[in-house]
């Protein structure tokens, strides 16, 4: 039996966000209406709803020896995420976004990678990931830690699926250099804009299906309002969303990937993994901060009308619906 259901491995940061009035462009000002310091990062991010929702986690990536290294680690532990998978660097700084939210919560992110773009294949445990059901992969900023991934990806034993989430960062690399990645991947999850950049396809279903002809298994693809679109090659739906005020979409993306990821994990099927995903999303949303709404398995067992019996071994055919 594995040790972990699911490890994440992607940059760390804590976020610095900021309510405004209204996102400003250059030469303009605008007035901040609320301030929150929480803890972030794409896959860090996704880990924390799934252990939420009941999974054994754990993580690989980077931080600093400061205050902030110190923050993300000890929310990590009281979320019951495994941290011996992450490296502590002995200088520099931890990674932080400085984020500004609008009162229609759209968002503008700056990034500063910090510890984040120096993750080095030594910083990785092979035994560590060896012991996980499920590797899903986000973005960094920085080379180095990109090729770390890649180089892991080469090593991973055959019983590990890989779930992608790439965000606009990897996205833009295009797909000639994200596919070493994408070519190992099962479970990929992009949003539409991202999927255009991939594959140069507008249309998500023509681009959802490019990827599927490159070896990827289940392909969801993130719509915002208009809820998600999943396909594994043989069956697809367009999912609608839950009808929610959005306070923050800071971390939607990521809680989308925690309730989808945790769906095909206890053996639902594509369209209702599809609809976790959307109602873990639908939760975020509602509160300022990528995690402050993620919910707990109950709501999730509720709001679904889905009678989820979490067991101590996930089934692993999910990709035989």
């Amino acid at each position: 039996m594995s040790r972990f259901d699911a490890v994440g491995f992607g940059a760390l940061n804590v976020d610095k966000l900021f309510k405004v009035d209204r996102i400003a462009v250059a030469e303009e000002e605008s007035s901040v209406i609320d301030y929150s310091e929480t803890c972030g990062g794409s896959a860090a991010n996704t880990i924390v709803g799934l252990a939420r929702l009941g999974c054994k986690v754990g993580f690989i990536g980077k931080v600093a020896c400061d205050s902030e290294g110190n923050k993300l680690l000890q929310e990590f532990r009281d979320e019951g995420v495994d941290t011996k998978g992450t490296a502590i660097a002995k200088g520099g700084r931890s990674g932080k976004v400085m984020g500004f939210v609008d009162r229609n919560g759209q968002r503008a992110l700056y990034i500063d990678p910090g510890a984040n773009d120096m993750v080095d294949p030594k910083d990785v445990s092979l035994t560590y990931i060896a012991n996980t059901k499920l590797l899903h992969l986000t973005s960094f900023v920085g080379e180095q830690s990109f090729q770390t991934q890649k180089w892991l990806l080469e090593k991973l034993p055959k019983n590990v699926d890989v779930s992608f989430d790439p965000g606009a960062l990897y996205a833009r690399r295009g797909m000639k250099e994200l596919r070493p990645i994408i070519e190992k991947t099962s479970i990929m999850l992009p949003n539409a804009g991202e999927l255009a950049l991939i594959t140069g396809k507008n249309d998500y279903k023509e681009g959802a299906d490019l990827l599927l002809d490159n070896g990827v298994k289940i392909i969801a693809v993130k719509l915002g309002s208009k809820g998600c679109y999943v396909t594994d090659g043989k069956r697809s739906h367009l999912v609608a969303p839950f009808k929610i005020k959005v306070i923050d979409t800071t971390g939607a993306g990521d809680a989308f990937d925690a309730g989808f990821l945790y769906g095909l994990l206890t053996g639902m099927t594509l369209d209702e993994a599809a609809k976790a995903g959307n109602f873990v999303a639908s939760r975020c949303v509602m509160a300022m901060g990528a995690r402050t709404g993620l919910p707990a398995l109950e709501s999730l067992k509720t709001n679904t009308g889905r009678n989820i019996r979490r067991t101590r071994d996930f089934s692993r055919s999910f990709f035989t619906h």
